[in-house]
């Protein structure tokens, strides 16, 4: 009986379309698998699940054997592979959706020779990356990934958990764990990377930029941060000067942890300045906010030179991408806003993912909590 049941998970009774350009996909990438080789029996039809999980299996086996994936984890990874696609799709407007393509992009293209992130790139933007840009993208991904635990939105996704029961993995649902995700995203958590780029616009809109990897842009930072600074400065006196102490503050700058030294460093955003410095790549944005944290301390407006946090570098990188079709008109600052915030929410969605998933193996019911005796780091 039970070799029956897997027999018809696994095989249907006749070809399976999905499942045949997910196989061909995967040839022309040069994957090889055992669980693949299973499946492709001669005269066998694997369904497209078989081949999910073949691929799941494939991805989990090495840490599942080194004891470093739980079995439970590797069962739910094809269910989160699921989740994470319709989460992709859904980001993309509905005129973009074609029933053998995907943002003017073939299914057997789309699977067959293009990464995630490249997919990401033309998803967000409408247009095909290069090089440098799409190494900026991958960089902003990788730190909204690592920025994630203990987040707004991971403590939503791992409260959906807890209420399930992660005692009784079985009666978890994840895609409800995604679902406390995204109703713990929002303007402040998440869409707040758009008003540094908006920041950004407003100080570079009338200064022709028009390259802003060119250092050669002919802009002088320092007049523009100290012209921004003097009108802020008195912004900020006649705030104070009417007994209003609720001050808008610049977005980007400053941080609640890194805060109390002369010269203040966010260490993320010191390793970003530093791996682009490396590559020889130069960003308007980025040197702009130095220039903008010396002149609030220059100007006595700060007591000691603010940091510029981990916002002022997402704004720098995403702004630097979209510089070029802002300016030509092809992108509406709206635009902007929506990749601002979807550029969040996409790693965001793997890194909640994560927190479910250790909560699952590690959690108790109705505790979202991490004992005191197994904190290691706090920041």
């Amino acid at each position: 009986m039970t070799e029956a049941i897997s027999a018809w998970l696994l095989w249907a009774g006749g070809r399976d379309s999905a499942a045949e350009a997910m196989l061909a996909a995967l040839r022309r990438r040069g994957l090889k698998s055992v669980f693949l080789r299973c499946l492709e029996a001669p005269g066998a039809h694997p369904t497209q699940a078989a081949v999910l999980a073949a691929i799941a299996a494939t991805i989990a086996w090495g840490p599942l054997m080194r004891k470093r994936l739980s079995r439970v984890s590797a069962e739910n990874l094809p269910w989160w592979l699921c989740l994470f696609g319709a989460l992709i799709g859904a980001s993309v407007s509905a005129e973009r959706h074609r029933p053998d393509s995907l943002c003017g992009l073939s299914a057997e293209d789309l699977l067959g020779h293009w990464s995630l992130t490249e997919f990401i790139y033309l998803a967000l933007l409408g247009q095909s990356p290069d090089g440098a840009n799409l190494f900026a993208l991958q960089t902003l991904l990788g730190l909204l990934l690592t920025n994630g635990p203990g987040a707004i939105s991971a403590q939503g996704a791992k409260g959906a958990v807890s209420a399930d029961g992660p005692e009784s993995p079985a009666r978890v649902q994840l895609n409800k764990a995604l679902l406390g995700f995204l109703s713990h995203s929002g303007f402040a958590h998440g869409g707040n990377g758009f008003e540094g780029i908006a920041f950004l616009i407003e100080q570079f809109r009338d200064t022709g930029l028009r390259d802003p990897t060119n250092a050669d842009h002919g802009i002088d930072l320092k007049a523009l941060a100290g012209a921004c600074v003097e009108n802020y400065a008195r912004y900020k006196a006649s705030q104070k000067s009417a007994g209003n102490l609720d001050l808008v503050k610049i977005p980007g700058v400053n941080h609640p942890v890194f805060k109390d030294r002369p010269v203040n460093a966010d260490p993320r955003e010191v390793y970003v300045r530093s791996l682009f410095r490396e590559r020889g790549e130069y960003n308007v944005f980025h040197e702009y906010y130095h220039a903008l944290v010396q002149a609030l301390f220059d100007a006595g407006v700060s007591r000691t030179v603010y940091c510029v946090n981990i916002d002022a570098v997402i704004a720098a990188l995403l702004l630097k991408i979209l510089w070029r079709p802002f300016k030509d008109g092809a992108l509406s600052e709206e635009a902007l806003e929506n990749a601002a915030f979807t550029v969040f929410l996409f790693p965001r969605m793997v890194g909640c993912a994560a927190e479910s998933e250790d909560h699952l193996n590690r959690g108790r019911n109705m505790d979202t909590r991490t004992p005191a005796s197994q904190c290691r780091f706090v920041a």
